[in-house]
């Protein structure tokens, strides 16, 4: 009788917060957001660092490119078996840890002297650190604590990192143009450091630990025992997920959205446009512009992806994407003029607009193994974004301009488009096997 006269009041408990006051999710998802902002510093930087490395250290331009291609590409690796240990320790540490983890790379940068130090800091412990505050992070907090308005979530919660990128470039670019490229390095470690305790006082790893239900949920839903084998699952889900036709399409379609973004235009864009004579602050704040109108794409994105076709969306931002990288070297100059900022705001609405749709086709297609598959998938698009930040610098390095690489990615972005297309809608059961 006991236990019968308590099960209601577990269930109905959490259904009266929803009515009256804000649930407790959208608070969880406000954290999630401020300490994803905290940890775009990192994110910004290395545009900013090509040019002065270069001066001070002869280092060549693929050698820089090189140490940004590790980074991305561990941010990219580590993201899915991220996912896994979330489930197995809980949201809260894993960050926590990768939080200190970049302030450590970052803050140990300002005593290299040699190019295979820029490669163990930065490639290395920053790469490592960041792949655990991946997109994947966003997904795993999203899945667990909503299950209406995932894809608004989603777009806010990518849309983040294009607002830490807004708050840090001006300031970063302003640092090293007055000071140095060092004060930089070690402003990016504070910021992850600064975001630790907010992480660890506020972040709750599920609605269960509150006595809630996830939001627009029914049914209270128990926390589930943690999950132990992480590395084993996150490879497992790999390989089930790697017989699939969706998850190919998928990867290949983000990787050619991580090769014409974070690799191209985030790590290339300030230095070539310094090629033509403009001032990097100018570059960098262009940027900054970008960042201002991707939380505007994101967040619309993820509304769109509540009510329209994902692949047609996917498809369509692609196909944009492509056509303005074909116009760009025609609109690159010593000064910022109308048809760049066209450019910019273009590019800005559009940049990771491509994330919500994505992940919903992910959930749609792979269910509660949803997070880990987009982590692997998300592997894919910094995979991508870490070969065009090395043959970038080598493109330079070799013709002396950036001119092939912004054709080669357009005409990339247009194969994405119709890959997009091609990817089939789940009728039921896992996805259909290869």
């Amino acid at each position: 009788m006991t236990q019968t006269s308590e099960a209601p009041a577990v269930v109905e408990q959490p259904s009266k917060p929803n009515r009256r006051c804000v649930h407790r999710a959208w608070f969880v998802a406000a954290v999630t957001f401020v300490t994803i902002i905290g940890a775009a510093a990192f994110r910004s930087v290395p545009g900013l660092l090509i040019d002065p490395l270069h001066d001070e250290f002869d280092w060549s331009r693929g050698t820089i490119g090189a140490a940004v291609s590790v980074n991305l590409a561990l941010y990219g690796l580590t993201a899915p078996f991220a996912a896994a240990l979330m489930d197995r320790f809980g949201i809260r540490r894993v960050v926590a840890v990768a939080l200190t983890v970049i302030a450590l790379g970052s803050g140990l940068t300002v005593w290299m002297t040699a190019a295979w130090q820029l490669m163990l800091c930065w490639g290395l412990l920053v790469g490592l650190g960041s792949g655990s505050m991946a997109l994947a992070f966003a997904a795993t907090v999203t899945n667990r604590w909503f299950t209406e308005r995932r894809g608004l979530v989603s777009g806010i919660l990518t849309a983040a990192s294009a607002s830490g990128q807004l708050i840090f470039l001006p300031l970063l670019s302003w640092i090293i143009d007055r000071y140095d490229w060092r004060p930089a390095a070690v402003t990016v470690a504070l910021a992850a450091l600064a975001v630790v305790p907010f992480v660890w006082l506020l972040l709750h790893d599920h609605p269960a630990d509150v006595g809630q239900k996830p939001y627009g949920a029914t049914e209270f839903v128990p926390k589930p025992a943690p999950v132990t084998g992480a590395a084993r699952r996150a490879v497992s889900v790999l390989f089930s997920a790697a017989r699939t036709g969706p998850f190919w399409l998928l990867a290949g379609t983000f990787a050619i959205c991580g090769a014409s973004t974070n690799g191209l235009i985030q790590t290339h864009f300030v230095p070539a446009s310094h090629d033509h004579g403009m001032p990097i602050t100018a570059a960098a704040s262009l940027l900054a512009v970008i960042g201002i109108f991707d939380v505007v794409g994101t967040i619309a994105s993820g509304w769109f992806t509540d009510r329209f076709d994902a692949r047609r969306l996917l498809a369509v931002y692609y196909a944009l994407r492509g056509v303005s990288l074909l116009f760009l070297p025609l609109l690159l100059a010593p000064s910022v003029h109308p048809p760049m900022i066209f450019f910019i705001v273009f590019y800005g609405l559009d940049w990771v607009a491509t994330v919500p749709p994505t992940l919903a086709l992910c959930r749609e297609q792979y269910g509660e193994d949803s997070a880990i598959v987009f982590g692997w998938v998300l592997a894919s698009h910094q995979v991508g974004a870490a070969l065009v930040a090395f043959l970038g610098g080598v493109a330079r390095d070799t013709f002396g301009s950036y001119d092939v690489v912004w054709y080669a990615s357009g005409a990339l972005c247009a194969v994405a488009a119709l890959m997009a297309l091609v990817i089939r809608r789940r009728s039921g059961g896992l996805a259909a096997t290869v």
